[in-house]
């Protein structure tokens, strides 16, 4: 299987997965490579190359409907990243890290999937807003 962080190190399919994330929030059951084009504003060709290395690595799941294709985000995958990424976060806020009283009582699927699409969500908005500040040199 293809290093996950390789896969994710493009921008190119970094867009493309919180462009998928984005419409899977709003309720769509799968994005074309027209959708994605149209989206991102580029080229067809250089879509499908990045959607076949999403689905290599498992990150994208593809439903035919004749001779269309409609791509969805697949987060599994990414729980390899949260796992490695997780204790540089704890670590970063040190004794002033925040105390979660968990009682351990299992959300339901539905929510779990939910707060899990939120918190990409968020993250997804906190690395735009960053990479911008970055540019604007702030």
């Amino acid at each position: 299987m293809t290093d996950i962080f390789d896969v994710i190190a493009d921008g190119t399919r970094r867009d493309i997965l919180q462009l998928l994330l984005r419409r899977t929030t709003e309720g769509e059951t799968g994005t074309s490579v027209s959708q994605i084009v149209a989206d991102l504003g580029i080229s067809q060709p250089t879509v499908s190359k990045h959607l076949k290395v999403l689905r290599d690595a498992e990150l994208v799941t593809v439903r035919e409907d004749g001779q269309r294709r409609f791509y969805s985000l697949a987060v599994e995958p990414l729980e390899v990243v949260d796992d490695w990424l997780v204790p540089f976060l704890v670590d970063a806020f040190g004794d002033d890290a925040p105390h979660i009283d968990y009682p351990g009582i299992p959300l339901p699927d539905s929510a779990a999937h939910a707060a899990e699409v939120v918190g990409r969500a968020a993250a997804s908005a906190k690395h735009v807003v960053a990479t911008a500040l970055k540019r604007l040199g702030a």
